[in-house]
């Protein structure tokens, strides 16, 4: 049941001369927000217990050809409500979220030009989110947008966990530094990828992550982005101010707009507790509710892929090296030698399909079944793939029927290499084939420079261009799991089918040369604040060089710690993404990630602390089990928990998989211990971690029997 209370005040005051301030605060009365226009600019402040946040920061934008929109306003109007609501998202890491924020919308009017537009606030509890609107008005129909002049100024050189400003790529590793630290660091953080453009020494990303001296957490992000550029921010480190930066398209410009029209939310989420950052749902929050009535289809799904032997590799998604170029429709494979390599056989992929099928997996993704792969990257190539026509070794119906007779369902793959004019041509036919051979699930790929050339993945028509993707997947009743696109801003709630990203750095970089080992330690604070990530957790072999001796990159983890993501990366789509051979090694370890829920009840956040450590706990959905993850950063750490989430009346029998002794992400990974203690409500866990390492915990409710001779916690 929804339960909504909005409670609308309409205030109309005079407009003054110079200055005009007003203030709300957020339902708890803990932040205050004040906004003022002061000689004709839009500035605004916001505090948290009496603390600043941000200083006087200015609003605006800036028009090309046209009079800036920044200066020389006057107010017309300011409307005040409140809202309340609860709702039920369809997946999520809880099975209800509250919705109450205060609201103020300011009316402004450009005296010189007689343009208008409106400025709304919302301030819930955890943080505050504004945007711009642009009403239907005679002098503002059609404009292009040089500049959004958004501020967002700190009262300090703040700690910040950052990535560089990038137009075409999110895979980086994090970088803790002060504020004034960036610039000097911007060129070793800047490391290769397949698609960058950096735009700035002192320019990064958003979700950013900061901690001021005097113990706040703030998170500078945005929601909701639609028909919009992707906002970056540019550091004036002198003065710690950053500026909302726009990812210009081909020409340069930063969005076509017309009016009736709202940019995306501007987010600032904060608290005195890391926790309370990790439990925000203000992202979602702004966000319209589902567009999709039936949601019955979308379901949260446990999978295992023919991907990271490619990776690694061990194998290639190509079939033969007999040609250099390949053109769809005229290139004869039938005739082709095979390079013996290739990864997505028929036989191959019914080993997959039977192993997990035996250890009671949802689906099975696999890559490189469908030809084009010898030359598809690097080649600015229009026509790559048609997404329908398999390799001579995959049998595609064959394949079908057998996956569908062991239950496990096929996980479609679509690599675009960037191509999106070519996606867009094939995507219902791409869509109604996914449907023919019973593929309810898409995992799409942006690898490479985008074509048409000289476009950015994050300016505004390609972020269009995934929202149409993923709106024309939901008319198939196909969920989507987007890799190197746009990294998300809540949309999932308005169309749940989205049910995972990637665009970020996941675990495939751990073949590439290894990530940060405390890099699980800063994605919940970053990445996933806008939405769940596809990380394809579960590696338990580290040394790459024993799947293919000529790639020498190791897996910056412990096992343990692989074992924790899947509770503490939240992600209604969860891959085991190592060879079966490698689980087999380990039936012990492997047990909770079969165990393990993918859909959630309730949520609690232990500890948490960006770039050192985080522990959840999560009540599966439709059941009485509990899972606990804890990652460590690079410190040797002992994270004591209790279990005060944990019913009175019960009692339950933890399983508890934890680094050995002498476990170290580098020297040790592979060892770990597993035991089972009773706990209750009222139990303590006092938990050694290693570098790069973790626990995790299984919590079953036991009945008596079943705890006679189980050491009490």
């Amino acid at each position: 049941m929804i339960h909504k209370r909005i409670l609308p005040i309409l205030i109309f005051l005079f407009i003054p001369i110079l200055t005009w301030g007003k203030t709300i605060k957020s339902p708890n009365g803990l932040l205050q927000m004040e906004f003022e226009l002061n000689q004709g600019v839009p500035t605004y402040m916001l505090s948290y217990k009496g603390k600043p946040v941000i200083l006087p920061s200015k609003l605006g934008l800036e028009l090309k050809n046209n009079p800036s929109f920044s200066d020389g306003f006057e107010i017309l109007e300011v409307n005040h409500q409140e809202f309340d609501e609860i709702w039920t998202p369809v997946w999520g890491e809880e099975s209800q979220i509250r919705n109450h924020y205060h609201e103020m919308s300011v009316s402004l009017n450009q005296v010189s030009t007689d343009r208008r537009v409106v400025i709304r606030f919302r301030l819930f509890d955890d943080g505050l989110g504004f945007r711009y609107e642009f009403p239907l008005q005679t002098n503002l129909a059609h404009f292009v947008v040089k500049e959004e002049l958004t501020q967002f100024a700190m009262s300090g050189d703040h700690t910040a966990f950052w990535i560089a400003g990038d137009y075409d790529t999110q895979e980086y590793d994090y970088t803790e530094s002060k504020l004034s630290e960036i610039r000097g660091l911007m060129e070793k953080a800047v490391t290769a990828n397949l698609s960058q453009k950096p735009f700035s020494p002192t320019g990064v990303q958003t979700s950013l992550m900061l901690k001021s001296a005097d113990g706040l957490y703030i998170n500078l992000h945005e929601a909701a982005l639609i028909d919009y550029a992707t906002m970056h921010l540019n550091l004036d480190d002198k003065n710690f101010i950053f500026q909302s930066w726009l990812t210009p398209d081909v020409n340069g410009d930063k969005g076509y707009l017309q009016t009736p029209f709202h940019t995306p939310w501007r987010t600032v989420i904060v608290s005195d507790d890391a926790r309370e950052i990790l439990a925000s749902r203000l992202t979602y929050n702004l966000n319209e509710p589902s567009k999709i009535e039936d949601t019955s289809w979308i379901k949260p799904m446990k999978y295992m892929g023919v991907w990271w032997e490619m990776i690694t590799g061990k194998s290639s998604w190509h079939y033969t090296d007999d040609f250099a170029a390949v053109t769809l429709g005229k290139t004869d494979f039938s005739m082709a030698k095979p390079n013996g390599k290739h990864g997505a056989t028929t036989e191959n992929v019914k080993k997959y399909i039977d192993f997990a099928s035996k250890h009671d997996f949802d689906g099975l993704l696999v890559e490189g079944w469908n030809i084009g792969w010898e030359d598809w990257f690097g080649n600015s190539k229009d026509y790559v793939f048609d997404f329908l026509t398999p390799y001579p070794d995959f049998d595609l119906n064959g394949i079908r029927d057998y996956a569908n007779s062991k239950g496990v369902e096929m996980v479609m793959h679509h690599e675009t290499s960037s191509s999106v004019r070519n996606y867009e041509r094939h995507l219902d036919q791409a869509y109604q084939f996914m449907k023919d051979n019973g593929y309810n699930a898409v995992k799409s790929g942006y690898v490479g420079n985008i074509l048409p050339r000289g476009e950015n993945h994050y300016s505004q028509w390609i972020v269009n261009h995934y929202q149409y993707a993923l709106e024309k997947a939901a008319d198939y009743k196909i969920m989507v799991n987007a890799h190197e696109a746009v990294r998300p801003t809540g949309i999932a709630r308005t169309w749940p089918n989205l049910i995972a990203n990637e665009s970020a750095r996941g675990t495939e970089y751990q073949a590439f040369g290894g990530n940060k080992p405390n890099h699980v330690t800063v994605l919940p604070f970053t990445r996933l604040i806008g939405g769940p990530m596809d990380y394809t957790p579960g590696i338990f072999e580290m040394d790459i060089s024993k799947l293919n001796p000529e790639n020498d990159s190791w897996v910056n983890s412990t096992i343990a710690n692989q074992l924790a993501l899947y509770v503490t990366m939240y992600s209604p789509l969860q891959m085991a993404a190592d060879l079966p051979e490698n689980y087999e090694k380990f039936p012990d370890a492997f047990q909770f990630i079969k165990d393990v829920g993918i859909d959630w009840e309730e949520s609690r956040y232990l500890e948490a602390e960006p770039g050192y450590y985080i522990t959840i706990a999560r009540k599966e959905k439709g059941s009485n089990n509990w899972f606990v993850g804890n990652v460590n950063g690079i410190p040797i750490r002992t994270s004591t928990i209790n279990f005060d989430f944990l019913d009175p009346d019960k009692t339950y029998i933890a399983t508890i998989y934890a680094d050995a002794k002498d476990a170290h992400y580098r020297n040790n990974p592979q060892a770990y211990a597993i035991r089972k203690v009773v706990v209750t409500k009222k139990s303590k866990l006092s938990q050694l971690t290693a570098p790069g390492g973790g626990y995790a915990i299984s919590i079953k409710e036991a009945g008596k029997e079943e705890v006679k001779g189980i050491k009490k916690l």
